[in-house]
């Protein structure tokens, strides 16, 4: 296997394009999927000496000889299949875990849903229990909580073995930005969309830093990320290569959930010197089920108790199985400290995206989707997107979300102005009229007042929509208010400094899942504490929460008059473990009952003004003076309560161990018979987790 060639070596040097390269193989019968598929120096030089008869003008009928060599070669080979499509070339992808198929249901009652939809909405909109939608689910393998943004493919499949049909609309309704159409004929290679994923501290931007030869890593709370960040990066002589830094690997679902699937190649970034780890694993889930090429960077080879073996090991334990281990997933040992292999890292992502033939139409309207958005203090309302079709230019006019605006103006990720930014272009806008939400689309329209018209349409809709989703009050709800039977309610505002890190924390946030405890994010918006905001939380008993902002000292002072607490952080991780600290502490706790001892009564005094007293003989354990006591009779319990008084001779005694007789009186209980057994009994409280 050391002596095998990859395909991409080979190409370098043919100076042939590993599609070339491919095709030729599979046309000689050797098997070759991908630029990073290995072929044996033999099929190697069948290869090139196929070439070389092309190049001086052989008949293609000879290339049939070599391929029986081959096939002699090696016999456990099949019959070559026929060539593939060269569009159909994309066997690095992930696959997205297997969920069992249901009969498709195409006469039952249509539902319409949106992919904003949680498994809770879904299931008052199916007028089911939400627990029973949730083992619904689970019949396809698909685990789901009542705050989880539901899955179209999964919601589908269930919604059919329900007997319904599943109607997903699209965000805004029937006001979609339907501009003119055009044919687009300026057709051409874009550069490719990479998203780094990986654990808190195994070196996401440090690597991204090395790349960009930038240091914003400095610049983040506790190093760890807390934005989306997008940035272009020209390799010398190779390309360009766009990469995006997620908060998260939520914030990466969410905006596939919404439609952005922008990312054409993800980097998952593992430190040699950890390995595999929850959020590792997390990751791998996430791309899974986006179904995107994967490349492997193992992080810290600098260090002496790096291991990439090991690392190997654990990611075949989740069905990722690298090709250095005979897999079709490509992994790189790198130092992003001491861009150590970088170059290697860069050219495979260039590899990968020729299999992929990334293409886009650089000639009419513009499209492109918010990756961040916040309000800044001096321009106001500021979004950075990534065009996807067409090239983006000053003053055009678009609709973004429900948002209508005109471009002013574009920077680069370095802060340069720009005129224009052709697809696969990461930039950042001014000219939004309101602030625009992450992954929302942007498309350029023809004039300004039909941009206004639309957004007047799309708020419309979304008002609709939220009247629409007020939650129904039932007669179960308020049989459960005059019970005490309703859940509580953590009620929270939540306001960020950019869009993509509000989404990041309500998606995370939505993970807490429990019957008796239910989050309530109740708002969610960019930009600081307002006044609206601190009688919203008044009003509904909420708290506020700020992520990376500050709030003025004349809001601080309303809050404290309205007892609205307002808490602010820098880190995200903080909020998540805050948030379910204060959940797990309106848990009601499990009591337990611990029995401490026995006592049998032998004789029976009444005592005028003290009330009956027992003379026993404790006969196991202790009988303790502050804890509670019952009365036994016949095995039955006759009275509970707590003691009186406990005598030792005729002093106080705070406890009487096992075989010590002893006086004692039951408060409030005088009917205590000869024969009678006293159990002393105390009631034991343990904090619960919303992980039981």
């Amino acid at each position: 296997m050391s002596n095998n060639i990859r395909i991409y070596e080979l190409s370098k040097e043919l100076g042939k394009s590993n599609k070339e390269i491919i095709n030729e193989a599979e046309q000689l019968g050797i098997k070759a999927k991908s630029h990073s598929s290995s072929v044996t120096p033999q099929e190697a030089d069948f290869i090139k000496e196929s070439f070389k008869e092309i190049e001086s003008g052989g008949a293609a009928e000879e290339k049939p000889v070599p391929k029986k060599e081959v096939k002699q070669k090696d016999e456990k080979e099949p019959v070559p299949q026929p060539a593939e499509k060269p569009s159909e070339k994309k066997e690095e992808k992930i696959k997205e875990p297997e969920i069992e198929d249901a009969a498709e249901n195409t006469s039952g009652k249509v539902i319409k849903l949106s992919v904003n939809m949680n498994t809770a909405r879904l299931a008052e909109e199916l007028e089911m229990d939400v627990t029973e939608l949730i083992s619904k689910y689970k019949k396809f393998n698909y685990i789901v909580t009542r705050n989880q943004r539901i899955n179209p493919k999964a919601t589908t499949k269930t919604l059919n073995s329900l007997g319904y049909r599943a109607d997903f609309q699209e965000l805004y309704g029937a006001s979609q930005a339907t501009d003119e159409k055009e044919e687009r004929k300026d057709i051409r290679p874009r550069p490719p969309i990479v998203t780094v994923m990986g654990h808190v501290d195994h070196g996401k931007t440090q690597l991204l830093d090395a790349i960009r030869k930038t240091n914003i890593i400095a610049s983040e709370q506790g190093g760890i990320t807390q934005h989306i960040g997008a940035s272009k990066v020209k390799i010398k002589g190779k390309g360009d290569i766009t990469f995006i830094d997620t908060p998260g690997h939520e914030a990466f679902t969410a905006m596939r959930a919404r439609g952005a699937q922008i990312t054409d190649i993800v980097i998952l970034v593992i430190a040699g010197d950890d390995g595999v780890m929850p959020q590792t694993v997390e990751a791998i889930n996430h791309i899974k089920a986006a179904g995107v090429p994967l490349i492997v960077a193992i992080n810290k080879s600098d260090l002496p108790e790096y291991n990439a073996d090991h690392v190997r090991t654990q990611l075949s334990q989740h069905s990722i199985l690298t090709e250095k281990w005979g897999g079709e997933v490509i992994d790189v040992e790198v130092s992003a400290k001491e861009n150590n292999n970088l170059d290697e890292l860069m050219e495979l992502v260039l590899l990968q995206a020729e299999m992929l033939e990334l293409k886009a139409p650089f000639d009419g309207p513009a499209k492109a989707v918010v990756i961040e958005s916040e309000v800044d203090k001096r321009m106001g309302p500021t979004a950075t997107v990534i065009v996807t079709e067409g090239t983006l230019k000053t003053s055009d006019s678009f609709i973004c979300g429900a948002t209508p605006g005109k471009i002013k103006a574009m920077t680069d990720a370095s802060g340069k102005r720009l005129k224009k930014a052709p697809p696969s272009t990461p930039i950042r806008i001014l000219g939004f009229e309101d602030t625009v939400r992450t992954a929302d689309n942007l498309v350029v329209m023809n004039s300004r007042k039909k941009a206004r018209q639309i957004a007047e349409a799309r708020k419309e809709a979304i008002k609709s929509d939220r009247l629409a989703t007020r939650k129904k009050i039932t007669l179960e709800d308020l049989q459960k208010q005059l019970l005490g039977e309703e859940s509580k309610d953590l009620k929270i505002i939540l306001k960020t400094d950019v869009a993509g890190s509000l989404e990041a924390i309500k998606d995370a946030l939505s993970k807490f899942d429990n019957k008796e405890v239910e989050l309530n994010v109740m708002h969610g918006d960019v930009g600081t504490v307002t006044r609206q905001d601190i009688m919203l939380a008044s009003s509904s008993e909420a708290i506020i929460i700020g992520f990376n902002i500050s709030v003025s000292g004349s809001i601080k002072k309303e809050a404290e008059t309205e007892g609205v607490q307002i808490r602010t952080y820098r880190i995200i991780y903080e909020i998540i473990e805050d948030i379910k600290n204060a959940m797990e502490g309106l848990l009601a706790p499990e009591e337990k009952e611990v029995t401490l001892g026995r006592a049998e009564a032998l004789k029976v005094y009444n005592i005028t003004g003290v009330g009956t007293i027992a003379g026993c003989r404790v006969i196991n354990g202790v009988i303790q003076r502050s804890a509670s006591a019952r009365v036994l009779r016949d095995s039955k319990i006759v009275y509970e309560g707590a003691l009186g008084s406990l005598k030792r001779f005729k002093d106080d005694a705070s406890e009487v161990a096992s075989g010590f007789e002893c006086g004692i009186n039951i408060a409030n209980f005088n009917d205590i018979k000869v024969g009678d057994l006293i159990e002393s009994f105390k009631i034991e409280s343990r904090k619960r987790t919303l992980d039981e």
